[in-house]
């Protein structure tokens, strides 16, 4: 059975619920509910003693304001919605945190969520988000068909996609360069000496992958080395797939001298699977990872910087919930390779 507990105010309640009200801070207070509105809203007209007495009933009584009112006349609930792919991954720590800071700076709550790459729980949770009357969403998509969205958007929901596109509607975007960063990676390893480059990558539906593996296709056409299928593999990023994947390209009559990784889960992998060889593999991988810096060789990477990426799609959104441009706009951030020794590795001889 529940606990019960006796309020401040000497009436039995539930341990659970039966929040204090702002009848309850009037009846101690021993003034009117519109002086307690006054005193809340932080409205003229009431006397320092006066407002001290509210506010000391308040204190008493834990009593914290209902916005759902203030909801109702203002038709803004100042927080934002935010949907990742997946909290775990430490590319969207910066870029969570970007965003709830641009948030903070609109004096806005930030909800988030993860679609877990699945584009039904992706849908369920945008719209739960909607449901609770969020002013603004920031989505990173999981699926390719956005017009569930539509009427949340007609109806004010101020939308921006972040890493990814919008599919089959008309969206605000914030993207990084994925297809040149995976180009200048690929070249780079080319101008080091390596004509056979394998390709790793996530599953090719989704949009930062395909982008990356154009690129790889527009490095290895540009330095006119023909690609052979067996040098490509894109699928779920586990360990287990990758690993195989990585295990397949270096071995054989004629095994690929260097790896291009297309995002840092895929890198991390590979990074084992070239410790266990007994030659030398070079190692480009897209995007940065925690420790790159300190294996030995440092491990080359295309970065690209997330914490922006979530900066820039945060104050677009805020600057269409301001009444900012109508026409959606495709944003799209440079990436900048760092070397720093696997990705300048020689061909093994």
């Amino acid at each position: 059975m529940p606990k019960t507990t006796r309020r401040a105010d000497g009436h039995p309640g539930n341990r659970y619920g039966n929040r204090p009200t702002m009848k309850d801070v009037a009846a101690r207070a021993g003034v009117g509910l519109k002086t307690v509105s006054r005193v809340v809203n932080g409205e003229p007209g009431v006397t320092p003693d006066t407002e001290r007495r509210v506010q000391e009933a308040i204190d008493a009584l834990g009593f914290r304001r209902n916005d759902s009112a203030r909801v109702l006349r203002k038709g803004r609930t100042a927080s934002i919605g935010l949907v990742l792919e997946d909290l775990a991954d430490p590319f969207y720590g910066p870029l969570s945190r970007a965003v709830e800071e641009v948030a903070r700076s609109h004096g806005a709550l930030l909800i988030n969520g993860s679609s877990a790459e699945d584009p039904d729980r992706e849908r369920e949770l945008a719209l739960a988000l909607c449901a609770r009357r969020v002013d603004g969403l920031v989505v990173i998509p999981a699926g390719d068909d956005h017009r569930y969205l539509e009427p949340e958007i007609r109806a004010g929901v101020a939308t921006v996609f972040v890493d990814r596109p919008a599919g089959r509607i008309d969206a605000d975007v914030v993207l990084s360069d994925n297809f040149g960063g995976a180009r200048d990676g690929v070249a780079h390893l080319i101008a080091h000496g390596h004509r056979r480059i394998g390709f790793i990558g996530d599953m090719p539906r989704i949009h930062t992958a395909a982008e990356r593996l154009r690129g790889y296709r527009a490095a290895m056409e540009d330095a006119g080395i023909p690609v052979e299928d067996r040098w490509m593999s894109l699928g779920v990023t586990s360990p287990e797939r990758v690993r195989r994947a990585a295990q397949e390209m270096l071995t054989g009559p004629e095994p690929v001298t260097a790896v291009f990784a297309g995002n840092n889960r895929v890198t991390v992998t590979v990074v084992r699977v070239l410790a266990e060889q007994s030659r030398q593999v070079a190692l480009v991988g897209f995007d940065d990872f925690e420790l790159a810096d300190l294996l030995r060789p440092g491990v080359t990477v295309v970065a690209q910087d997330s914490a922006a990426l979530g900066r820039t799609a945060a104050e677009r959104l805020f600057r269409r919930l301001d009444g900012g441009p109508v026409t959606p706009e495709r944003i799209e951030l440079p990436t900048r390779l760092i070397a720093r020794g696997s990705g300048e590795l020689p061909p093994a001889r």
